[in-house]
């Protein structure tokens, strides 16, 4: 189809052999940029600032295992919605305690391994922690870790960003990664938003990093996936 690379969204570490995972990404000129995390959160109930104690060791025990993947992949390590909400009662510096106090064990890890792991913020309709870029950069800056990236969604800061390239080069130091949507989380293309400006925006911060399609599979995975790729080989910039 014309991809560079492709990512990989886990519900478990278990899920894939990354050593076949390698070997068959080597035989198509592909790499894995990055390890999504969300069905972690949509389908197992674990998140970095959950109550329970047990649960927190188990979300620990489990990126640790992500990370381990990555660094055999030479991937970095998503954490949107896992990273958790605020709980009814719960002000949003005890979320973001209980999130810091959790991610440390794992940053370690990250670290120890030379994996980066990214942080993307989520918009308010699916999450109430951590909505907008300043957000997440703020928290970056309170965990003190150089493994600790931002990971801009243009679906999500659709919603959230007064200007998608203000924002964007505010935070362009602190800028790893970037998941490519449409305004209706389509392909590009085929909702309201200015992909030639995000794109020239992005070539004027030197943006040097992995931008990955993460879209609905509409009207069917194959295409949607072709009109996506087609629709930015177009584009001024070679991303």
């Amino acid at each position: 189809m014309g991809y560079d690379g492709i990512e990989l969204a886990l519900k478990t570490p278990d899920e894939i052999d990354p050593r076949e995972i390698k070997v068959t990404l080597r035989e198509n000129g592909l790499q894995c940029p990055a390890i999504t995390t969300g069905q972690v959160f949509s389908d197992l109930d674990l998140y970095f600032t959950n109550p329970s104690l047990r649960k927190r060791k188990k979300v620990i025990r489990m990126f640790r295992a992500f990370i381990d993947d990555a660094r055999f992949l030479d991937a970095m390590v998503n954490i949107g919605r896992v990273r958790g909400f605020i709980q009814e009662g719960e002000t949003c510096q005890e979320t973001k305690e209980l999130f810091l106090n959790t991610l440390v064990p794992i940053e370690e890890h990250a670290r120890e391994h030379g994996v980066t792991l990214i942080l993307e913020p989520v918009n308010r309709y699916e999450s109430n922690f951590v909505n907008n870029l300043d957000e997440a950069a703020e928290l970056i800056t309170e965990a003190h870790s150089p493994c600790l990236k931002l990971m801009p969604d243009l679906f999500h800061m659709n919603i959230e960003e007064a200007s998608l390239e203000r924002s964007l080069m505010r935070h362009k130091d602190l800028i790893a990664y970037v998941h490519l949507a449409d305004s209706n989380r389509h392909a590009p293309g085929m909702g309201h938003l200015d992909f030639r400006s995000v794109i020239e925006t992005l070539k004027r911060m030197n943006y040097q990093g992995w931008s990955s399609v993460e879209i609905l599979p509409f009207p069917d995975p194959d295409t949607a996936a072709l009109t996506a790729i087609n629709y930015l080989r177009i584009l001024p910039n070679d991303l």
